[in-house]
């Protein structure tokens, strides 16, 4: 063998990269046949698993039934120890040796994500396994949990995973899980894995137990390791002192109720934040003292009927901050219609993502046109993404195609769009071009300025007879245009016009500008 095959880091990195390539068949081989692979193939196939099912099967065939590949209700086995009648929920107890060859595959386990719904391992065979392993852990070296929905029947089982090793945590409990049971879970987090990095609980139930559970887990662990921490939860008055002041803290989601003042905050290394409010924001005079050097990203949702001027506020709370000038991401979901004043958002030059969410419910509410458009344009050139409101409705409303070419020469790496448009300007557009062809006093917009691949267009609504005609005029303003999601049907042959024209490549031959449109001058 060659002398390089001899270094234990040139072997991993070999056997990670023939499992990353799928070639686990490979892998498995060279492990089969060559002892000095045996370790390195091994630990990078059990690294990673998104199922319990496998390692379990790592039993003999004659402890667990199978069916069509999942581990189904064995026999159960009853015996007594100490006075007491156990259920072990395997067809035969498993021998010393077989435990300690299952044992060999658990520790090798770094991440393990579960979807409770999909996996059939029953609570009866967890029950086993944890009084089978108990005083010591079940998996002892794995760094990373998810469980993608934790049950009632399954919740009691949380701990059986986690260990002192264990630093990321991301638990999704189901609907209606019970409160005293998820509290008492989150609350011996803390002690189970002290030095937590990254904590995230979602749909968690909204009680005063559960509350002080996570703000109590939140004030034990260990408050210099934590980086992340995501919880779908109020917290106490002590615990948000605590929780604005961490020193290493890089992404924060919380819940904050009623007329609630954020303490000083002092977060030099957050760059994303995320808060969901109720029906008011007098937690956003926080955001005049905080200490926010590095926030890119910041996330707000709302409960309330009652919006108000949020935008407003928020540009008022942060201008004398270094925000403006950080801020890459700013996204606001509300829970209602509103009317959004989306010139406080100018300030924020350095803007890659905006997303401010509204509902056509019961009438349109998009006051977007031509004039804010350009003005975003202007303010954020270097917009990634731009979503205002949800899918459009069917209301001929919003921006014509002047908005449109705005967009598309100004913001150069826009790839994602979301706004009320008129379809009627396009064939407008098109009918002024034949009948007066002339393009003195305007500007060709030159195709390979817009990355637009994505448009959502919801139920905009197309002139009868005039898909080929909107499809021209969007290729012509968006050539890269690939995706368009929409619920219209009308826009069912927009759709297949594109892809059709893509395939066969009838805008790729003249990239130089385009004729049938131009930018009016702004």
């Amino acid at each position: 063998m060659h002398p390089c095959l001899n270094v234990d880091e040139i072997l991993r990195l070999l056997a990670c990269e023939l499992v990353a390539s799928k070639a686990q068949a490979t892998a498995v081989a060279l492990a089969s046949c060559c002892r000095s692979f045996e370790d390195p193939v091994l630990d990078a196939l059990w690294e990673t698993q998104d199922q319990l099912t496998p390692l379990l099967k790592c039993f003999p065939h004659d402890v667990w039934k199978e069916d069509e590949g999942f581990v189904s209700q064995p026999v159960p086995f009853i015996f007594c120890a100490r006075n007491h009648l156990i259920w072990k929920t395997f067809k035969r107890i498993p021998t010393k040796g077989e435990w300690i060859d299952f044992r060999k595959h658990a520790r090798r386990m770094r991440k393990l994500t579960l979807d409770t719904s999909g996996d059939s391992v029953t609570p009866g065979t967890l029950f086993a396994l944890q009084f089978r392993t108990a005083g010591e852990p079940f998996l002892p070296r794995l760094k990373s949990f998810e469980c993608e929905e934790a049950t009632e029947a399954f919740i009691p089982f949380i701990s059986l995973f986690l260990s002192s090793k264990t630093i990321w945590i991301k638990i999704a409990f189901a609907e209606d899980s019970p409160t005293v049971m998820v509290a008492s879970m989150i609350a011996r987090l803390s002690t189970l894995c002290p030095d937590m990095e990254r904590i995230t609980l979602n749909d968690l139930p909204r009680d005063a137990a559960v509350t002080e559970a996570v703000s109590e887990m939140l004030i034990a662990c260990n408050q210099d390791t934590l980086r992340w921490f995501c919880v779908d939860s109020p917290l106490t008055e002590e615990a948000r002192e605590v929780v604005f002041r961490l020193p290493n803290l890089s992404e924060l989601w919380t819940v904050v109720q009623g007329h609630t003042l954020l303490p000083p905050v002092t977060l030099p290394n957050l760059t994303l934040i995320d808060l969901e409010y109720d029906d008011h924001f007098d937690w956003l005079q926080g955001f005049r003292v905080m200490a926010l050097g590095k926030l890119e990203e910041v996330l707000f949702s709302s409960q309330s009927d009652q919006i108000g001027d949020l935008l407003g506020e928020f540009e008022r709370a942060v201008l004398t901050t270094s925000i403006p000038s950080t801020l890459l991401t700013f996204r606001f979901t509300p829970s209602c219609s509103w009317n959004p004043n989306y010139r406080s958002l100018l300030p924020f030059t350095q803007l890659r993502d905006l997303m401010i969410g509204f509902s056509c419910d019961g009438g349109c509410s998009s006051r977007v046109d031509d004039n804010l458009i350009t003005d975003l344009v202007r303010a954020m050139p270097k917009l990634e993404l731009l979503r205002l409101g949800g899918p459009p409705c069917e209301i001929p409303s919003g921006v014509t195609a002047k908005g449109l070419i705005a967009l598309a020469s100004g913001c150069h790496h826009l790839s994602d769009l979301r706004i009320h448009f008129q379809t009627t300007s396009l064939v407008q557009a098109a009918t002024n071009r034949e009948t007066s062809p002339s393009s003195e006093g305007k500007t060709a917009v030159r195709r390979q300025d817009s990355a637009l691949r994505d448009l959502d267009v919801g139920e905009i609504p197309i002139p009868e007879g005039k898909e080929l005609v909107v499809t021209m005029g969007l290729l012509q303003i968006f050539p890269n245009l690939l995706n368009v999601t929409f619920a219209g049907s009308s826009w069912r042959s927009v759709a297949e016009n594109i892809t059709l024209f893509k395939r066969i490549g009838t805008f790729v031959h003249d990239t130089s500008e385009v004729h049938p449109l131009y930018l009016y001058p702004l």
